[in-house]
């Protein structure tokens, strides 16, 4: 009964995750139209999100020294390896070939337990992932506009696999004195990732006046500053945090499938709040997506001694588990 609560606490984390994240693109998009450069955006969101967490950061800050290489990990990959690796690639490559690429990670999820942790799968997860990747072709319609731009490919390959560091690293919680609270490596990785941004965007040579006025949505004037908190508070804090806790509760394929669900959410609020209506094929990509997000993460554990079902870690003494829940 306690393995099923804290399974449907993190299915219901996941969830919230994958909601905040899906709604970063709408608020940003407005900001970028009124002439902020992308990746000027994504260093406003994690350098603010970063200053947000920083009592955290100062709290756990023993953490530097007990777990510089998670730390690194995380801020490299989970925060500024997917932010940069994304918009550089849909800077040579259509926006939906990248976010299809992008969110092979569950599927690179599957494999990394499968073949580099040598641990079982169950068919469900696989199948979970199978239609979630191809609901998303149909979410993101890559058939309009493909191109196979090579390093624009491999950028977008290098945000899956960055994601793929994500929801492995999330799922590191080490055991005892080694123990590692989620919102320390969250604060961490947000300081970390905002100092390698800094590098990369450039922020000096912003258009701070955008942020004074007013931007866009569908007709309707929102203050730019009230988007920007919005971004950093709920796409960003709220999102990486539910996030990283959900991988701990439910467990890294799992919690990769329902994150999935983005990218479907990102499209409906497009929809309602950006007027870009969504077509026949991604409504039902949009089902799919959603189908192989509930096959996955309701494929029950197996026993002690048989495959792990879901690809978390395996039950201690017979005891039922979706993977670790020590957050």
């Amino acid at each position: 009964m306690h393995a099923s609560q804290g399974r449907s606490v993190g299915l219901g984390l996941a969830l919230v995750s994958a909601f905040a994240f899906g709604g970063s693109g709408v608020a940003a998009k407005p900001l970028i139209e009124a002439g902020l450069d992308p990746l000027h955006v994504v260093w406003l969101r994690v350098t603010g999100a970063a200053l947000v967490m920083l009592p955290v950061a100062w709290r756990h800050r023993r953490l530097v020294l007990r777990r510089p290489a998670l730390l690194a990990g995380f801020g490299l990959l989970a925060v500024a390896g997917v932010q940069a690796c994304y918009f550089a690639s849909i800077s040579r490559i259509p926006v939906g070939v990248a976010l299809l690429v992008e969110y092979l990670a569950p599927a690179l999820v599957l494999g990394w337990v499968r073949f580099v942790q040598r641990r079982p799968v169950s068919r469900a997860a696989a199948l979970g992932v199978v239609l979630a990747v191809g609901g998303l072709a149909c979410v993101v319609e890559v058939w309009s506009g493909l191109s196979f731009d090579a390093v624009g490919l491999l950028l977008a390959l290098g945000a899956a696999c960055c994601q793929v560091g994500y929801f492995v690293l999330s799922d590191q919680n080490g055991e005892g004195e080694d123990a590692a609270d989620p919102l320390g490596v969250i604060a961490h990785g947000l300081l970390i990732g905002a100092l390698v941004l800094t590098v990369v965007a450039r922020p000096w040579d912003m258009k701070w006046s955008v942020l004074g006025g007013s931007a866009d949505m569908n007709g309707s004037r929102v203050p730019a500053v009230l988007l920007l908190c919005w971004i950093v508070l709920i796409a960003t804090v709220v999102a990486y945090v539910t996030g990283v806790i959900s991988v701990r509760k439910l467990s890294p394929p799992v919690a990769g499938v329902v994150a999935c669900l983005e990218a479907v959410l990102a499209t409906v609020f497009a929809w309602v709040l950006l007027g870009e209506h969504l077509s026949t094929p991604q409504i039902i990509g949009g089902a799919v997506v959603l189908t192989g997000a509930f096959i996955a993460q309701s494929a029950a554990p197996g026993a002690a001694s048989g495959p792990v079902a879901s690809g978390g870690p395996a039950p201690a003494e017979g005891e039922l588990s979706a993977g670790r829940s020590a957050a």
